[in-house]
């Protein structure tokens, strides 16, 4: 799903039958742009006049959209670098989770920093989807050994414990469970029901200069599928990171 896309035509008051007019193609034509298809150039020119929004905000990875077909279908999208990931993309991604909404990080300070975020995963859970969010533990050896290789040393711990007090506000709400880890981290996984945005992590680089591949899970392959049984590994062995006790919320982050 291009999140971008959607968000855009919907700011502009515009369906799939104004954009389809427009560009003179079919509407299902346009409604394969929106499940992630990257249109050809012509196509892509006139929607970002149309919309008012500039071409890599729509579709950061139009550049390799003639590999995709050997890439497999599950790979929706790839982005050279973390940062080149609209926010927008961040948050149309949870919002349209229905079941499952999951992240695992070592502090995800990019997200959590972010209002917009937080109150998706708190209407989210009050709606009834399942919030998971993992953590790393600020005080275990993976933690000190990621910020020594990146450069930051004690600093990706004091992100972590940042991180944890913004959480805070989300220990009450039902159906939001956090939790600290002591893993290494080889990519940072978000999931939203069956797609996946995966951050993989680089030697000597932080992770926001890093790949993100999205992914949508597809019984053809069993990427997606590799990615959800690290996510519960981790989750299984993983403790409680911030807890809710008689109306006080409380941190665990250390110890």
């Amino acid at each position: 799903m291009n999140y971008a896309l959607k968000q855009a035509l919907s700011r502009a008051g515009l369906n799939v039958v104004d954009v389809a007019a427009r560009c003179e193609v079919d509407p299902k034509t346009v409604s394969r742009w929106l499940g992630g298809r990257v249109p050809h150039a012509r196509h892509r020119a006139r929607v970002s006049a149309l919309l008012g929004v500039r071409e890599p905000d729509l579709w950061p990875d139009a550049g390799r959209c003639k590999q995709r077909g050997t890439l497999g279908p599950e790979i929706q999208a790839i982005y050279p670098h973390r940062w080149m990931v609209p926010q927008e993309v961040w948050r149309m991604f949870f919002a349209s989770a229905e079941r499952e909404i999951g992240v695992l990080v070592y502090s995800g300070l990019f997200l959590v920093e972010d209002a917009a975020i937080l109150r998706i995963w708190a209407d989210k859970a009050a709606a009834g989807v399942r919030v998971r969010l993992l953590l790393g533990d600020p005080d275990s050896e993976y933690v000190t050994t990621r910020g020594d290789e990146e450069g930051i040393d004690e600093a990706m711990a004091a992100r972590i414990r940042n991180a944890f007090v913004l959480l805070l506000p989300l220990a009450s709400a039902w159906g939001i469970e956090i939790r600290k880890h002591s893993t290494t981290l080889y990519n940072s996984i978000f999931r939203s029901d069956t797609e996946f945005l995966l951050n993989t992590h680089v030697y000597g680089h932080p992770a926001t200069c890093s790949p993100v591949v999205h992914l949508r899970w597809s019984d053809e392959t069993a990427m997606a599928s590799t990615y959800e049984a690290s996510f519960e590994r981790v989750w299984e062995e993983a403790v409680v990171g911030v807890r809710h006790e008689g109306g006080i919320a409380r941190r665990f982050d250390h110890g």
